[in-house]
């Protein structure tokens, strides 16, 4: 009896977070009332309060769960490459399909850019500093040409890749993968040394952005239709912390 009771517990919490998480991606923290998720969960007002304080907990909790998504996925992505410059786009290759396809990572992440969440951790300015960090690594690798600007390019990988990831919605799949590998292809042969550019995979290596991919079931159930046959089973890498969803550690 208590496990049954456990269980359904969490299938509430779950519950819970998805509404919220599909009404904080489409309405923002601020036009979303209390009222609405509980509604939107089909469960009483009660059993919303049993689970979260407030609408502010709720957010938190959602954006956690974004951030658990994100984290793990860069984390995959990251300990599967060499090459600093392979890691950011096979991460970026991720990190757009899972803000397409994953809601709770799309609103985890937009709540920090919502700023209207007090005290929200900020997804967006997390994954600014892990492209930062996979940049200053690719320049102690000397896998960058002599002439780029880290700040500039900084920008414009993190306009690329979230602007794919969260403009292009709904079925555009084939679209989104397309403008985020154009933008790739324009742009690591002037950004990587020639050697090191002719070696680099622009759509990003297949077989890690899927297990990347795989840390959300959604996000896989989407993968296993498009891709019959393949299951992916990645390894659970740590918690993420407060350090952020992407670290880059030395190798």
């Amino acid at each position: 009896m208590a496990e049954e009771r456990q269980a359904r517990a969490v299938r509430t919490r779950r519950t819970l977070l998805y509404a919220a998480a599909r009404l904080f991606d489409r309405y923002g923290y601020t036009r979303t009332r209390i009222g609405d998720i509980s509604a939107a969960a089909g469960v009483s007002s009660g059993a919303l309060h049993f689970h979260f304080e407030n609408k502010a907990a709720l957010a938190a909790a959602v954006e956690e769960a974004g951030a658990d998504i994100l984290w793990s996925a860069g984390w995959i992505a990251y300990q599967a490459n060499a090459d600093a410059l392979q890691a950011l786009t096979d991460m970026s290759q991720a990190f757009a399909r899972l803000l397409q396809w994953d809601v709770l990572a799309r609103a985890g992440f937009r709540l920090g850019a919502d700023g209207a969440l007090r005290g929200s951790r900020g997804l967006d300015r997390e994954w600014q500093g892990c492209v930062e960090r996979l940049l200053l690594e690719a320049a102690r690798n000397d896998e960058l040409s002599a002439h780029v600007q880290l700040h500039e390019i900084t920008c414009a990988v993190l306009t690329a890749t979230t602007g794919v990831g969260l403009l292009i919605r709904g079925d555009s799949e084939r679209q989104m993968q397309a403008a985020l590998t154009g933008f790739w292809q324009v742009f690591l042969p002037g950004l990587a040394r020639p050697e090191v550019a002719r070696r680099l995979e622009p759509a990003g290596r297949l077989s890690v952005v899927t297990d990347a991919v795989a840390v959300s079931g959604r996000a896989r159930a989407r993968a296993a239709a498009d891709r019959p046959g393949r299951a992916a089973h990645p390894q659970s890498p740590p918690s993420s912390g407060a350090s952020g969803w992407a670290p880059v550690p030395s190798r």
